[in-house]
């Protein structure tokens, strides 16, 4: 391997790997994806990062990167070719917003339709038994895969994959991805002819869940063809690249009127679920010592989803993305942010700028509370790791 060639662990099957993928291939970065064996990710990985996660970026420098955002956020800074963050305020802030939404919204969904359908498991303990452990035997790499697979199936519940909410969940989940269908079918990516953050946020969860697993992959996005080609434009750079003619993004700072009812979903469902944890770390956060991590879980947060209710442990995790997005807003001029908090009031998410939100850093997979202010020219993302 090249010494100037960065190295990409991570499994087609996760969610946040293929949201890493479909980054590095859209940059042209030069990269090799190695699939994580039992080794790398019980000893390599977890002794380089502090935690067994993926994906892990290794840089030719050496350094070991683990997390989505942080990955997109160092090759950003080495790059030099088009951005994928708007340069307007309004597209720039609904992009890490759109990101947030992805990341954290969306998992129980995926979870869902991988865990909920049997057929689904084939392809998991094929894909998944062959990158653990390679060089053993097919039943070697089933026992591997049942361990791997129950542990999985043990989050369900946390993250409120639980029988009584299935029929929610499809019920939110028909409409949301007929809304994005509809916008696809006018506009290249979320905000014109190119990706921007958010697409690459919200293509996590199709790329390795939705639009990959058996069951989801026909009975959901199949159904929705300009959703599918989307999803086939952020996974082949060639295909990602704008067309002759095309314009970049939206001009004067809009965002498509097609997106609208999904933001104002995101501001409706996703916004409480913020406000829910927040309240559960406010009170944890009087007793507890700064620097050590917090628990990976609270309690239950119920929220709206649609027409229901919907009920999930509140991940302190989850806030990390929020501050993300806020520190975005700190750092645009007074004259951007009026126009971004206008943007959100129409939507009815002003209260997202509101959030009395603590300092958080990453460990490993879980936040920790922190004393100092970051200063607001650095992305936030250079300040903490993410997993």
């Amino acid at each position: 391997m090249a010494r100037d060639t960065h190295l990409l662990y991570g499994w087609h099957l996760s969610y946040f790997t293929g949201k890493a993928l479909c980054y590095l291939r859209y940059k042209q970065t030069v990269f090799v994806h190695k699939p994580v064996d039992m080794l790398t990710l019980m000893w390599r990985i977890k002794n380089k990062t502090g935690a067994a996660v993926m994906p892990v970026l290794r840089t030719p420098q050496g350094e070991w990167i683990h997390d989505s955002s942080r990955i997109i956020d160092y090759i950003e800074a080495q790059s030099t070719g088009p951005s994928v963050h708007p340069a307007t305020p309004v597209q720039r802030f609904a992009s890490y917003w759109m990101e947030a939404w992805g990341d954290e919204w969306w998992v129980p969904m995926a979870m869902h339709t991988r865990w909920t359908y049997p057929e689904n498991y084939a392809l998991f303990e094929r894909e998944a038994g062959d990158a653990l452990l390679p060089w053993l035997p097919g039943f070697a790499k089933k026992t591997a895969v049942k361990v791997v697979a129950n542990k999985l199936r043990g989050m369900l519940h946390s993250v409120g994959v639980r029988p009584s909410q299935l029929g929610v969940m499809d019920a939110w989940m028909d409409p949301m991805l007929d809304l994005l269908d509809r916008h696809f079918s006018e506009h290249r990516f979320l905000f014109g002819d190119r990706p921007m953050l958010g697409d690459f946020g919200l293509v996590g969860t199709m790329y390795g869940h939705l639009a990959r697993d058996p069951w989801p992959a026909r009975e959901l996005v199949a159904k929705r063809p300009h959703l599918r080609a989307w999803t086939e434009r952020m996974a082949a750079p060639e295909h990602a690249q704008m067309p002759a003619g095309a314009q970049g993004l939206l001009p004067n700072d809009e965002i498509a009127p097609t997106l609208e009812p999904v933001f104002q979903a995101i501001a409706r469902e996703f916004l409480p679920l913020l406000e829910g944890i927040l309240a559960q770390l406010q009170k944890l956060r009087l007793d507890w010592p700064e620097g050590k991590p917090l628990p990976r879980r609270l309690a239950d947060v119920e929220v709206p989803m649609g027409q229901g209710r919907f009920i999930r442990a509140a991940l302190p995790y989850s806030l990390w993305m929020a501050q993300r997005t806020l520190d975005a807003f700190a750092r645009m001029s007074p004259l951007e942010q009026a126009q971004v908090r206008q943007w959100l009031r129409k939507l009815g998410g002003e209260r997202l700028l509101d959030l009395d939100l603590p300092r958080l850093s990453i460990h490993g997979v879980r936040v920790a509370l922190e004393s100092q202010v970051p200063d607001q020219t650095t992305p936030s993302s250079s300040l903490h790791a993410r997993s």
